[in-house]
């Protein structure tokens, strides 16, 4: 499509370089000589030049929308595959909006520049190059006045670039700044809303838009000075050709016509050097957003070179080995981690906030590559797999469900796309979600929102429990599903839980006392270690930590006994 965009190009181009070519012909000729009988053979031939020329303009513009919008689709294709396959420690450091601007606007930019730089930019040069060997075989000291502009104008193209690269990238931070907190804003309405915080966020907005706005001012300040300066270079010279030209035709040694037909080969000449000062502007914009596209697309993926697949059937039997973890080089958040779960088992996770419960379960599925150490299940070592064969036997149910902004459906199909209606209403049925989701107006495809904010948060945690029953793994993650619902609603999420947990080997992030007493190990953890584990009847005779937790009165929340504890 390239290729075919700059062939048409640069026939259309040939085309239009007949009329200047005839000019001489008609003025000094045709006209001049008052021959009648020629014109309408000339003038008809022009127009049909001019058909043609058209002809070939309106196929390289079909041509170039087509390769456009490829490129366009290919680029975005490319970064957002790019993005699903990134670690997620790479999400925690950045703003889903300024991913959001790199997706679309920074990709249009760069776009722009690959597609008209193709195309008109080859023109461009090709029609200065033509255009300069037509005009020294026509008058060579003509040719010499119109070159006198260019070292201005090479000069004044050397110096923007050299000097526009910053401005642009900060513009483009810019924008990206200000996208990230719209969307930062526009998931958190409610808070803002129950804080009365509108005139506060209304700065905040003003203070990132204020940014944009002089970013862009301080690129259109250069560019104002810049782009009038080449078209003052490019009127000097044609000033300086009528000028030379005019002073030989008054000598005789070129006649009117050939100056005419010089001058409108000016327009082939300094119209493409017009449109290289544009493509120069649109480059330093692309190169900044290039960057940030380019960012996403050399990032490392998760695991790119696993192929070897877990062994099935799977058990369930899951072994961590002196396991070490960080998050950054300055803390670390697990140290040397010695845990056995036994197939089927229930393995309750107790301890105070950033104890590294979550980091120790978010290990299994490999959501975090681990520091040091091994970890297994039914005795294959996890970090010698797909990513893929992993995550297909893990299901994770975690405490703020979070579900897409389509459809009960959609949302309880993600956990198997495949899945027939019978085993969909099974599932529901046994999360406990059947008949609330049938009393919904619109069933089961009912839209639930964004983040499912038409749903209550029960509702949304059994439908996460029915997408998990769906995809039917025999390994399971629960970060306590029952934390933030009332007793009824709690009653019937614990007996959804029950039926999914039953034969999987279940890890549980546990908030609440009275859910870890059936657990076979309850692990207490403290500083990222393990300080105590055994089942509720072995720690209570043990009268370590988690006797005292049990016996302190009123408590219901784990986090709050471990505070009266001061661990």
């Amino acid at each position: 499509m390239a290729l075919g965009t700059i062939a048409c190009a640069v026939i259309s181009l040939g085309f239009g370089f007949v009329f200047p070519s005839l000019i001489p012909y008609i003025i000094d000729d045709v006209i001049g000589n008052r021959n009648g009988q020629q014109l309408p053979l000339v003038i008809g031939g022009l127009i049909g030049t001019f058909f043609l020329r058209e002809l070939f303009n309106s196929l390289r513009i079909m041509i170039n929308n087509h390769f456009e919008q490829n490129v366009i689709y290919d680029m975005r294709q490319d970064l957002y595959k790019k993005l699903q396959r990134l670690p997620i420690k790479y999400f925690d450091q950045r703003a889903s909006g300024d991913l959001m601007t790199r997706v679309i606007e920074d990709v249009n930019s760069v776009e722009r520049v690959l597609i008209d730089g193709t195309e008109q930019g080859t023109i461009a040069i090709l029609s200065v190059l033509g255009v300069v060997g037509i005009l020294f075989a026509k008058n060579a000291t003509l040719a010499m006045a119109t070159l006198a502009p260019f070292p201005i104008l090479i000069g004044g193209a050397l110096l923007y670039t050299l000097t526009a690269h910053n401005r642009y990238r900060r513009q483009r931070e810019a924008a990206s700044a200000m996208n990230a907190l719209l969307m930062d804003n526009l998931q958190g309405i409610r808070q803002i809303k129950a804080f009365s915080r509108e005139d506060h966020e209304d700065q905040r907005f003003a203070d990132r838009a204020e940014g944009l706005r002089k970013g862009t001012l301080g690129v259109m300040k250069a560019w104002a000075a810049y782009s009038p300066s080449m078209a003052f270079a490019n009127s000097f010279g044609i000033g300086l050709v009528l000028w030379v030209g005019g002073r030989q035709v008054i000598g005789g040694s070129m006649t009117v016509g050939e100056l005419l037909g010089f001058v409108f080969f000016l327009n082939y000449l300094y119209d493409p050097i017009n449109r290289l000062h544009g493509l120069n502007q649109m480059m330093q914009g692309a190169r900044a957003a290039g960057e940030r596209v380019f960012d996403i697309l050399d990032q490392e993926t998760e695991r790119p070179d696993r192929t070897e697949t877990l062994k099935h059937p799977i058990k369930g039997l899951i072994q961590y080995e002196n396991v070490a973890f960080r998050y950054t080089e300055e803390r670390e958040t697990l140290s040397k981690v010695n845990l056995t779960a036994q197939a089927g088992e229930m393995i309750a996770l107790v301890g105070p906030t950033g104890a590294g419960k979550s980091s120790l379960v978010n290990l299994l599925p490999a959501f975090y590559e681990l520091t040091d150490g091994k970890i297994t299940i039914d005795q294959q070592d996890i970090s010698n797999v797909s990513l893929s064969s992993l995550r297909s036997i893990i299901s994770v149910v975690s405490q703020e469900s979070f579900l897409f902004n389509g459809t009960v459906r959609e949302n309880i199909l993600y956990g198997k796309l495949d899945a027939t209606e019978e085993q969909m209403f099974a599932a529901t049925k046994a999360a406990n979600c059947h008949h609330f989701i049938t009393a919904l107006p619109e069933g089961y495809d009912a839209h639930v929102g964004e983040r499912g904010v038409k749903l209550s948060v029960g509702e949304k945690q059994r439908i996460s429990i029915a997408r998990a029953l769906l995809k039917d793994s025999p390994i399971l993650i629960l970060d306590e599903a029952t934390a933030s619902v009332d007793t009824a609603t709690e009653k019937l999420i614990q007996e959804a839980l029950e039926r999914l947990m039953k034969g999987r080997t279940t890890f549980v992030i546990a908030h609440r006392l009275s859910t870890i007493r059936s657990a076979d190990q309850i692990i207490v953890m403290t500083k990222g270690e393990i300080i105590e584990r055994g089942n509720h009847e072995a720690l209570m005779k043990s009268e370590g930590v988690y006797a005292k937790l049990a016996r302190i009165q009123n408590t219901t929340f784990i986090e709050e006994g471990f505070e009266k504890l001061s661990i």
